[in-house]
């Protein structure tokens, strides 16, 4: 079974740049879009024999009609090339509100020839899968109403649902891979998290509770490939052991965070008892230059702050970040710094002055003077925080409690 997998394409991330005048779409989305076009080209090229997409076509639960023709042009292209394809459903694809559509479902309405949605627990058998010799787990985001219904459980039974929902999708996934014929492959595809993985930028786009996997679930050697989606660093969780567990990370930078990481999708040949998996780097990714500095000397500002910069930014999302003496502010000359940076796709200037905040003691008092109830109250007055009275309280319980021990 040779399979290729990808996750979280975000195609409608429009948080940088300007719009193209041809096709009045966003720069930025253009780029995912081409991201996008690279992994179906390989698809196709390559006669996978399933494209397993594990979750997350946008940012937005409720993408706008121009996003979802392009996600939708792409998408119709391997079922034009009659290659099995399934559509995981994520977090940022799932609506919360009951009944309601989620971003991807017009495959399922329409009945899209080779393409079929995951979007609730449960296990495919070759029958479901276009007879290919597989059998797929699919664990999409699930929400705690979607998880009830599935399990055909009444709002009104014992809360434990809320408490052990990841004890209970376990035992979901549990029992599929117990169900399965064990001569056939067994993948498992989920939009969730696992213990122990690294995450990356996603923590600032995340929609949602997260949902959390055990890693001797996803390790279980009864599983042949485990296709994850949520998480945007580029991994695998279970690293020089069967079964794989792989995220291949968002398709697209999509912010800072992610800047000094690759792009990938994966092609993996899987059979009963092993996976060789191939990381495939997305090439032409939008790159992401960040630099950090502090000023120590007030000649030559200007020159100083263009010294940071490498030289070669041309078409790059560019950062600068300076701490510098409040009084400083004055020598920084932000448009001679966008001019000489003209070449990058977007420049941002990030200036953090600093403020030396000193605690004055009235006058006729000492420090040595005042007890720690004092030198508190004078530290609270000073950097002006709020709900003094409380931790004044508080502060005098604990010297309280201190003094009779």
């Amino acid at each position: 079974m040779r399979l290729l997998h990808f996750a979280d394409a975000h195609i409608d991330m429009a948080n940088y740049g300007r719009h193209d005048p041809e096709t009045g779409l966003p720069l930025r989305v253009l780029d995912f879009l081409k991201s996008l076009d690279t992994i179906v080209d390989a698809a196709i090229s390559e006669r996978v024999d399933l494209v397993i997409f594990a979750g997350d076509a946008y940012k937005d639960r409720s993408p706008a009609p121009t996003f979802q023709r392009e996600w939708g042009k792409r998408i119709v292209r391997l079922s034009q090339a009659k290659i099995p394809t399934l559509l995981l459903v994520g977090n940022h694809d799932l609506s919360p509100a009951v009944g309601r559509a989620h971003a991807i479902q017009e495959f399922d309405t329409l009945q899209v020839p080779f393409i079929k949605v995951l979007d609730k627990p449960q296990l495919l058998t070759p029958s479901d899968l276009w007879d290919l010799p597989v059998q797929v787990i699919s664990m999409p985001w699930i929400t705690r109403s979607g998880l009830m219904a599935n399990l055909e459980m009444s709002a009104t039974e014992p809360g434990e649902i809320f408490s052990n929902l990841e004890s209970r999708i376990s035992s979901l996934i549990e029992g599929y891979i117990s169900e399965a014929d064990k001569t056939l492959p067994l993948i498992l595809t989920a939009h969730a998290s696992i213990e122990g993985a690294i995450f990356g930028a996603e923590r600032m786009v995340m929609l949602g509770s997260d949902l959390v996997l055990p890693t001797s679930l996803v390790k279980d050697p009864c599983l042949d490939y485990v296709a994850m989606g949520h998480i945007h660093k580029p991994q695998d969780v279970n690293e020089g052991n069967h079964p794989p567990v792989i995220y291949p990370g968002s398709i697209e930078r999509i912010d800072f965070g992610e800047a000094k990481d690759d792009k990938f999708y994966i092609i993996a040949e899987v059979e009963r008892g092993s996976a060789k998996v191939e990381w495939k780097r997305i090439e032409g990714t939008r790159r992401f230059i960040e630099r950090r500095t502090s000023l120590t000397s007030s000649e030559n500002v200007t020159e100083t702050l263009k010294s940071q910069l490498p030289k070669d930014i041309a078409g790059a999302i560019v950062k600068l970040v300076v701490e510098y003496p409040r009084e400083w502010d004055a020598l920084i000359d932000e448009s001679a710094l966008r001019k000489f940076a003209v070449d990058a796709f977007e420049f941002h200037l990030a200036k953090k002055p600093k403020v030396e905040a000193r605690v004055r003691i009235p006058e006729g008092q000492t420090v040595s003077g005042m007890n720690p109830l004092e030198l508190l109250s004078q530290y609270l007055d000073s950097a002006k925080v709020n709900d003094m009275d409380e931790l004044q309280k508080l502060a005098q319980e604990i010297i309280s409690m201190e003094e009779e021990s």
